[in-house]
Formats: structure tokens, sequence, C-alpha cells
């Protein structure tokens, strides 16, 4: 397993980030490059199942497999990875074949025929754990097969793709509280913001990948949703739980939950959305204004810095509201790279660049692994290591390598990365 140097590979990076600030992009794309094809998808291509299928994910930072089994929450997520590294950064069919392995996977032993629907947990070889549970493992299948879809040229993947989505928003309006949701809990007579967060942008993948214009409505909706519900302009902040009917309220606590990586991850998709598949009227600047204060709700200015993981009006959330609210998780620090990079080449705006550098430098600091690869996910507040589990038993292999995809491809082509890969030979 490939594993960079510390000291070097960060005054590379700090090199880069000086030329970038000055305006010159290719250094810092040749950097990004080098962190995810030497330093991170090793990791991952060591937990690859060449006897089942499928990626292994119940490990440790380490490396060390806990378990075989097999969440599809995860599995999908890793067929994104590996077809858009193909689709446009580098056409290895290593890369195409790693993701039709694990879709391969997930279609012969995780679609549940009678729901319509993915299942959650597989065991090693692929027999069912658990069933249908969560909404959200169908949003990762969607984005998973459409963008495999675009690198093999089977319009298959899209196929199963539309009957996925069909099925799924079907469910997100018609089921209310009883929305499988694991792992989150949805409070009676609440929705929670996650749900049109996710899915507009893995519809709006569908979209493009489509051309059909029933898909890219839903995406607009859900980015009307998030905007018109969940975002209050009196406390300027979008809440991540709240009544599903008019004049009805989440509990308390509950109703004063940020999560400020899915309100940045959500801003960032909204951009990638708009310029993919349009929405008008939008303002760009109020986008931008709105990911700034979220960027300065989340940051902890009072211990080592980092984001948290959920806030309230006075801080980390409250346990009862908001598991782990105090934690420094590794992924709202992987989605504000991207959007604060993003920022700075819509906005040009110094403060993008100062945040960019900011986050390498604490990256660089608390969560790369210079032993093992990849980096580490789960810090508590003070940054010591946590090992219990907070959301999936898992180490997820998606929001660290998708960030550095799409800062490549950004800083690479000076355009917005699609929200779905030009099909190599299917016609969009």
């Amino acid at each position: 397993m490939t594993v960079l140097d510390r000291k070097s590979h960060e005054t590379d990076g700090l090199a880069a980030l000086g030329s970038l600030r000055g305006g010159e992009p290719a250094n810092m794309a040749i950097w990004l490059r080098q962190h995810l094809f030497e330093h991170v998808m090793p990791f991952w291509e060591s937990q690859v199942d060449q006897v089942n299928g499928g990626i292994f994910t119940c490990v440790k930072d380490n490396g060390e497999k806990v378990a075989g089994d097999k969440w599809l929450w995860s599995q999908w997520r890793a067929v994104w990875v590996y077809a858009r590294i193909f689709n446009t950064l580098d056409a290895d069919p290593k890369w195409l074949r790693r993701a039709q392995n694990i879709a391969t996977f997930c279609v012969k032993h995780g679609w549940l025929e009678s729901e319509q629907g993915w299942a959650l947990q597989l065991e090693d070889a692929g027999d069912l754990k658990r069933g249908y549970e969560s909404i959200y493992v169908d949003a990762f299948a969607i984005y998973g097969m459409v963008e495999l879809a675009q690198a093999s040229g089977d319009s298959t993947w899209l196929d199963r793709a539309r009957v996925t989505a069909d099925a799924a928003v079907e469910r997100i309006a018609n089921m209310g509280d009883a929305l499988p949701h694991f792992p989150y809990q949805i409070h009676l007579g609440c929705k929670p913001q996650g749900v049109p967060m996710i899915f507009s942008l893995k519809i709006a993948a569908l979209a493009a990948a489509t051309g059909e214009s029933r898909y890219a409505d839903l995406s607009r909706a859900a980015l009307d949703e998030i905007e018109n519900d969940f975002y209050d302009p009196v406390a300027d902040r979008v809440f991540e739980s709240v009544g599903r009917d008019p004049g009805t309220k989440p509990p308390p606590l509950v109703g004063d939950v940020t999560v400020p990586g899915h309100v940045v991850e959500g801003l960032w998709f909204r951009r990638l959305i708009v310029d993919s598949i349009g929405h008008s009227p939008d303002d760009v600047s109020e986008t931008w204004r709105r990911m700034r204060r979220h960027f300065d709700l989340g940051w902890d200015t009072e211990q080592r810095g980092g984001f948290f993981l959920a806030i309230d009006s006075n801080g980390p959330s409250q346990p009862q509201a908001w598991m782990y609210g105090d934690m420094k998780l590794w992924w709202p620090h992987t989605e504000a790279l991207f959007a604060a990079v993003l920022g700075w080449h819509e906005t040009g705006d110094k403060v993008w660049m100062d945040w960019y550098d900011r986050l390498w430098r604490f990256a660089w600091q608390h969560y790369v692994d210079w032993e093992n690869g990849e980096w580490r996910q789960k810090l508590n507040r003070d940054m010591s290591p946590f090992t219990g589990t907070v959301a999936l038993p898992v180490k997820d292999p998606f929001h660290l390598p998708r960030s550095l995809i799409l800062q490549i491809e950004l800083l690479e082509s000076g355009k917005l990365p699609p929200v779905a890969s030009h099909s190599k030979s299917l016609a969009n």
C-alpha cells in the first residue's frame, strides 16, 4: 500500500496552495491527483473482495477487517467513486472493472423485488442480513448506477436507476413518518432535510444522464423544498428537522438542530445542479453568503477548530437531539474543502481561499493518516481518536475521494463539475 511521506507531501501542498492563491491551479490539481491516487485509493484497492465481489468497508483506519458484511449504502457509493475516476480522471479499465464488480454484487444479492428497493446490509457472500431500512441506500444506488452507465455505455444501469428513483419518489411522497430512514430517526409529524438534500443531486444526475424533464423537475422541487421549508431567514440557518405540515413543529431540542456538513454539502449540490440542469430564478450570491454563514456557525472557535457534527442555537447539539453533535468527523471537512475551492472559483473572494488553505492545514495535522493511508474518519471534540460507531459501522469510501475528484475536475477544467459525467458511448 502506498503511503506518502508527510514532510514532502505537506511541503508540496503548501507550494501548490501558494500557486493557487496566485491564480495558477495546475500545481494544486497535480498535488490533489497525487493525494488521491497515491494515498487514498491504494487503501481501498486493498479492500476489494476478489472472491465474492463488492468491497470491504467494515474496517479500521489501519485497514484491519472487522467484519465481512457489505453495507449497500457504502457499496453503491464506492461504485460512484470508481466509475467517476474512470470517466473523468483516468481511463484505466481497472477503475471500470472495480465499479462493475461492486455493482454486479449489489444487483445479484441486494435488490428486493417486493419492495422495489435496495437492502441495507448483506453478509460477506451476499446473504441478506438487513432488508429495506433506508431510503438513502436507494439514493446512493441511483448515483452509482448513473455514473456506471456513463462509464460502461450499458443503458440497463439507467433502467435500474429509473426503477429505483420512481419507487423512492413515491415512498417519499406517501410514507410520512414511516419512511425507512436508517440510521436517523424521523420524529412524529416531522420531516428531515437529508431527504430532499440527498435526492436533489442524485435525481439531478439521473436527469442529466437521461435528458428526462420529469427528473429535472423533481430535483428542482427538492431544492425549493429546502429553501421554503428548512431555511429559516430569522435564524439564518437551515434546520435538519421541521414539521411536516404547516403549523406543526418538531420537539423543542430536535427543532433547533443544524448539521453544518449537510448544509454545506447541500449548497454545493445546488450550484452543480443549477449549472447542469438549471433553476430560475437562482441567486448565486445568496447561496455563497449562506455558505459562509454555515462555515462560521459550524466551526469550533473554542477548542482546536474543526467543524461540529451538529449544532443548536447554543453550540454543539444536545445528545437527545442529535447524537455525537460535538464530534469532529472527517466528512464535513471534505465537503467544506470542495465548497471552499468552488467558492473561490465562482466569487474570487479571498475568504474562500483562506478557508481552503486553513482546511488543508487542519486535515494534514488531524485527519490524514500518514501511517496507513486514507484519512482518520472519527475524532472527538479535542481531536482525540474515536473508535465507536457514529452512524454506520463502516469506514466509508466516498466523501474523501469524491471531494478530491471534484476538486481536480474543477481545477483542471476551470468549470463546475457536472452532476453526471458525459457518457463514453450513450447519447445523453
